[in-house]
């Protein structure tokens, strides 16, 4: 695989908030992320929330047991999903930032007010073996705190980039695509390996697959909601086909 390969990680949580609506064990997340594997997903990410709302400790377990590409578990940096991390040691861990109240992850994780407390709680995952990623907004002051504290991967949220797009304020969206594409350059020259993710579709993937520097897209809700429509396959392989030709 060349260097120049953009991964994808295919986020599967939704397939987990349908099975939950209904408190069946249908649909299977385990199964979505085999398809996924199969479509061409380079990595399946999932996030075990406090409040267990999509995902759960079973389906984190059985995750572990069946897939063969890397799963990146993203979590809240809290006590309780250390020691989950730490039993299983996934390929990645991925440090959020998670209220109860919000529908979805709403921002970058304040890892410059937090430094103290993120670089202990990181160290422990690291000496495990877990690559450590920050999901952070594309600011030059939470960059450099998540290079000091020890990350060695950081994931710009790309959610206020989607969202003017999808709101037709098209200048607002250059504008935040501008920040993305600037820090993506500076956590790149820090050394950082640098993914992006949150709320990118067919009609926003392509400028940020485009940068250089971004190693790798994590993608998850609107996968999940354009397989009701087109099958999970061809969602993602269509996905993999436009990341492609934005990186050629």
């Amino acid at each position: 695989m060349s260097d120049n390969h953009l991964r994808l990680g295919v986020n599967i949580d939704h397939v987990a908030t349908v099975r939950n609506a209904r408190g069946g064990a249908y649909p299977d997340p385990l199964r979505a992320a085999k398809l996924a594997e199969e479509a061409g997903a380079d990595g399946i990410t999932a996030h075990l929330r406090e409040d267990r709302r999509h995902i759960s400790d079973a389906d984190i377990d059985g995750l572990m047991e069946v897939l063969s590409v890397p799963l990146n578990f993203e979590m809240a940096a809290t006590p309780e999903m250390q020691q989950i991390a730490l039993r299983h040691k996934p390929h990645a861990v991925c440090i959020v930032p998670e209220k109860r109240e919000e529908r979805t992850t709403e921002g970058g994780l304040e890892v410059a007010r937090e430094e103290n407390k993120l670089a202990h709680f990181i160290a422990p995952l690291r000496d495990a073996g877990c690559r450590v990623s920050i999901f952070i907004a594309a600011d030059q002051r939470q960059i450099e705190a998540a290079h000091r504290i020890g990350a060695e991967v950081i994931e710009l949220h790309t959610g206020a980039y989607c969202d003017f797009h999808a709101e037709g304020r098209m200048d607002d969206a250059a504008r935040e695509l501008e920040a993305l594409r600037e820090m993506s350059a500076f956590a790149h020259s820090l050394g950082l390996e640098v993914h992006a993710g949150h709320g990118l579709t067919y009609d926003t993937v392509q400028p940020v697959a485009a940068f250089p520097e971004v190693r790798e897209l994590n993608i998850g809700h609107f996968l999940i909601g354009e397989a009701i429509f087109r099958g999970l396959t061809p969602a993602i392989k269509e996905m993999r086909r436009m990341m492609d030709e934005a990186r050629a």
